[in-house]
């Protein structure tokens, strides 16, 4: 290859004065490249019966007006919503369609849905755009390109009467190449978009096109242009980095439109985006060619090349030039970075250093406009928040951003896994010769042409769960193609399954705390509440690296106060309906308590989830689902962060990465639950994935009670601490004995200023004896009646089991909240979302709770049954309440007090009696109910009949 000096340092430095800021995105507009701006008013008409092909509706002027870039929702457009409305998405509880409890949401006008998100208005099927454009006189003879940034989904482009041809990619731009060549002028350009899922299903729940999520909307966002080609141009550049080499490969293609053959004359220089950066040459070669060529050129990044992670998202730009002779001639601006993201045994790496992903799931939910932003700044707020939260990775769950996402991930230094927007499974299959088959494969090379260079696209997969018969050999054929064909990212199959050797990474839902369809007999729900576990079992038969697939899904109460931040083209209708539903059982003032106590345990949740990941020896690391909520499917509350990525006032940034971040300290705990007379002996562990090895760290503890006061402290020894996790910096081993009270406690561990905290409970080993006149029995037997005609006091713990299913017994309650919603898993217990009670209640006064779930009410939420509330007594206000499912809120207790004729009664949905020897928490807490009920503070004033009492149980 002849190697020529084409372009002096000042004539890049004049092409940098060209650069012109857009956001945080650089673009260059040099004076010999010219395009047109197509935003504004276009002409419009839908086409439900598919009739404007035929009729050719491109020779005609449409009759109404749209601004693009836009869609038909933003710009009110289609059928108001109905029962018939054709939604794009499964729907597994469809009791909305005929269930009489929602016949006021189905009145004609007045529709209201619980699936998913509502627009005003919407539309299936084929719509035209259609707009006036002018040539120049200048573009006479030239090459054009009509480029549409995000179409949804399929377009079909006239010029004139004039057929160019049709697109149909989800995940990248339009391109159309304008043959013809248009003489100067006006020309009418239409556009025909169709939104159907037709020959190629993706699956009607991909987020690429489902309303579960952004909506399966119909229109064109994004950039819109028309652009003019020289005859000699850059079509493509692809840029490979070698760090070792401290060298990229740059691949240009370029393209020759004069009708016979030049000398192309290319030129790089690469311009780091950080100060004091090292200036770097510029290179430069010559190539013949006839009308298409791939120009190969090794570029020297310079002795010290800034490599770009999450700690260091150092972004270079290359600029490539190319001329033929004389100007006019081509310029592209590509941003890139010298980074290597590979894989070490079970390690995900980044430059040779071993990284952990902390992920969670972006589903393309945008209710303001229906549609992904593409702007860059948009993007750079998801990240900075995603940041606060501790997280370095993001999934783009079956679908693929648009190119402002790559560019704030590389400047945030975000790891992103990009998948072909598809999920084929409930309804559709991957592999079984259909044309999603060639779709997936077409969609992944345009996604990798288009994005590749970006060093934050770190991972490609198919898309999501997938099912075929022969989906494995599908995808094993698919990680094998993209293995050999480009090596600057990772592969593997479908998010979820399968696991095969060939891949890169494995991605399995097995490594998390509970699993679908697993219900009450999780970790978290099944054992006593622990810190000491880890998933080493499950993937020690792996050899590459394993992401825990879609772990937490732990569900929060509804934010009734968001409804009014729904102000865009996609309304939370479903929350109306959830709260006319709470109002209508009568506790509309119960909403904010029940979003704060049950968003609590939601944090609990996932911090075990998380730190289960972190404490697993040789992991890669996690993908949540999700930080923020999931608006579809029936309404999956998932998130600490509502769809506008804004958090619910229960949990902040700092506070959650104190147990989700590059650096967390951990503790096995083998309970969280002791009494006074025993050892707290706990190992003390690290998980470090820092910028670098903590040198000469001192790990401390201590033991803080609730006012704050530090009981307990100490120095672990010294130590420089490496990169990895399980890392052991000592233990921790006190004596108890000191606690006289019941305790909750606060044990925090803190290395190198990471910080991170468990709460514990301590209980009396001894109790005083309780006041014998109070029977304490399970069933309201001729005794207990008796001591309650006298005026006595009867505390009535029921057995599990007992309660009669229209009591409550048919409500499968748990420790954990709800997992997903109950629509999609159908009714997967546990159907509730803890406690809610009045921590300085006097019943509770022995027994050291706050308002909501925390780990001492493990033990009676494994051990209950949640009461009716209104099938005792209606309006009957609880000691402890059980937070039910937002879809039907109904009142349950699991502690209420009332009067029983002359005698006073406390009912306990808990089971207090049985084992409880064993069961520290229901010995406590039984006691400080006796203690309460022999006090003076024990006056019930609801009256209750006996027969309502008896009525409860089995």
């Amino acid at each position: 290859m002849k190697i020529t000096a084409i372009f002096s340092i000042s004539t890049f430095l004049l092409l940098g004065s060209l650069l012109v800021a857009r956001g945080q995105q650089w673009t260059a507009t040099p004076p010999f490249k010219e395009e047109t701006d197509l935003s504004g008013d276009w002409r419009f008409r839908t086409d439900p019966q598919d009739k404007g092909e035929q009729e050719q509706w491109y020779k005609q002027t449409l009759p109404e007006t749209v601004k693009l870039p836009g869609s038909m929702t933003t710009n009110q457009k289609g059928d108001d919503i109905t029962v018939n409305t054709p939604w794009t998405g499964s729907i597994f509880d469809s009791s909305w369609f005929h269930d009489p409890a929602y016949s006021q949401y189905r009145i004609a006008g007045k529709v209201k849905v619980p699936f998913w998100l509502q627009p005003d208005k919407y539309y299936k099927g084929a719509a035209w755009y259609q707009r006036t454009i002018d040539i120049p006189a200048n573009w006479d003879g030239r090459e054009l390109e009509l480029f549409l940034e995000r179409c949804h989904w399929e377009t079909k482009v006239w010029i004139d009467d004039t057929y160019a041809g049709m697109q149909n990619s989800l995940a990248t731009p339009h391109v159309y190449t304008l043959t013809g060549k248009l003489a100067p002028g006006q020309h009418t350009l239409s556009i025909r978009v169709d939104n159907r899922v037709k020959d190629i299903d993706v699956g009607p729940n991909s987020h690429s096109i489902s309303d579960h999520t952004q909506g399966n909307w119909n229109g064109l966002a994004g950039r819109l242009l028309l652009k003019a080609k020289n005859d000699v141009y850059i079509s493509d550049v692809q840029l490979y980095p070698d760090i070792a080499a401290k060298n990229v490969t740059a691949l240009i293609t370029v393209r020759n439109n004069s009708g016979k053959p030049v000398a192309a004359n290319v030129s790089l220089q690469a311009m780091a985006q950080t100060q004091g950066a090292e200036t770097l040459q510029q290179v430069a070669a010559s190539q013949q060619v006839d009308t298409s060529a791939v120009i190969k050129v090794v570029y020297p990044m310079g002795q010290h090349p800034l490599l770009w992670d999450e700690f260091h998202p150092n972004v270079y730009q290359m600029t490539v030039a190319v001329s033929a002779g004389k100007p006019p001639y081509d310029i592209r601006q590509v941003l890139f970075g010298m980074r290597e993201f590979a894989t070490k045994g079970t390690h995900f790496t980044i430059n040779g250093r071993p990284t952990f992903l902390r992920g969670t799931l972006e589903c393309a939910a945008f209710p303001k406009t229906g549609y992904p932003p593409t702007d860059t700044a948009s993007w750079m707020r998801i990240f900075r928040i995603c940041r606060s939260y501790g997280l370095n990775h993001l999934r783009f769950h079956s679908w693929c951003p648009p190119e402002a996402a790559f560019e704030a991930a590389d400047r945030s230094g975000f790891y992103l896994h990009i998948e072909c927007s598809s999920w084929a499974n409930q309804g559709a299959v991957i592999g079984d010769g259909k044309p999603l088959d060639a779709y997936i494969y077409e969609e992944s090379r345009k996604i990798v042409k288009a994005y590749g260079n970006h060093p934050s696209f770190c991972m490609l997969l198919y898309g999501n769960e997938p099912a075929g018969k022969h989906h494995v050999q599908y995808l094993t054929d698919f990680v094998k193609y993209w293995k050999q064909r480009d090596s600057r990212r990772l592969y593997s199959t479908g998010a979820g399954w399968p696991i095969i050797s060939e891949s890169d990474f494995n991605s399995t839902p097995a490594p998390r705390i509970q699993q679908w369809g697993e219900g009450l007999k999780s970790i978290i729900n099944s054992q006593p509440p622990r810190t000491d576990y880890d998933w080493s079992a499950i993937i020690s038969k792996w050899q590459h690296p394993t992401v825990s697939h879609e772990i937490g899904q732990w569900c929060v109460y509804p934010d009734f106060d968001e409804i009014k931040q729904y102000d865009g083209v996609l309304k939370a209708k479903n929350f109306e309906i959830f709260r006319d539903q709470l109002q209508k059982n009568g506790m509309g003032k119960l909403a904010h308590d029940f979003l704060l106590a049950s968003g609590k345990l939601q944090v609990l949740c996932y911090k075990a989830d998380i730190e289960a990941a972190l404490r697993t020896p040789g992991f890669g690391g996690f993908q949540l689902l999700g930080l923020y909520d999931f608006p579809g499917q029936g309404t999956a509350l998932v998130g600490v962060l509502n769809p506008f990525w804004r958090d619910k006032g229960y949990v902040t940034g700092p506070e959650y990465s104190s147990f989700c971040n590059a650096v967390v300290p951990l503790v096995r705990l083998p309970k969280m639950v002791y009494l006074s007379n025993e050892h707290l002996s706990a190992d003390v562990e690290i998980a470090q994935f820092g910028p670098a090895v903590l040198t000469g760290a001192t790990p401390s503890w201590q033991i803080s009670n609730s006012e704050g006061q530090v009981l307990f402290k100490d120095d672990l020894p010294k130590k420089d601490i490496p990169f990895g996790n399980a890392i052991n910096l000592g233990q921790i081993n006190t004596s108890l004995s000191s606690i006289t009270k019941p305790s909750r406690l606060t044990l925090t561990v803190e290395v190198a200023g990471y910080k991170n905290a468990w709460d514990i409970f301590v209980y009396p080993a001894y109790l005083p004896a309780a006041d014998p006149h109070i029977l304490v029995t399970q069933e309201l037997d001729q005794q207990a009646q008796d001591v309650l005609n006298s005026g006595g006091k009867v505390l009535l713990s029921l057995k599990k089991g007992a309660l009669k299913a229209d009591k409550g017994g048919d409500i499968a309650i748990g420790f954990s909240s709800i997992f997903w919603n109950t629509a999609w898993t159908k009714q997967q217990p546990p159907v509730t979302l803890g406690i809610l009670c009045d921590s300085t209640h006097p019943a509770l006064r022995e027994f050291p709770t706050q308002s909501f779930s925390n780990w001492q009410w493990q033990d009676a939420m494994s051990h209950a049954g949640a009461i009716k509330l209104d099938a005792v007594k209606k309006g009957l206000q609880p000691i402890v309440r059980v937070i039910d499912d937002w879809v039907t809120a109904r009142s349950l207790g699991l502690l209420f007090e009332c009067k029983v004729g002359k005698g006073s009664l406390l009912v306990s949905g808990i089971d207090l009696v049985t084992d409880r020897a064993r069961r520290p928490e229901a010995r406590q807490l039984l006691f400080s109910l006796q203690q309460y009920m022999h006090s003076k503070d024990f006056k019930p004033d609801a009256k209750v009949d006996l027969a309502q009492i008896t009525a409860l149980y089995q």
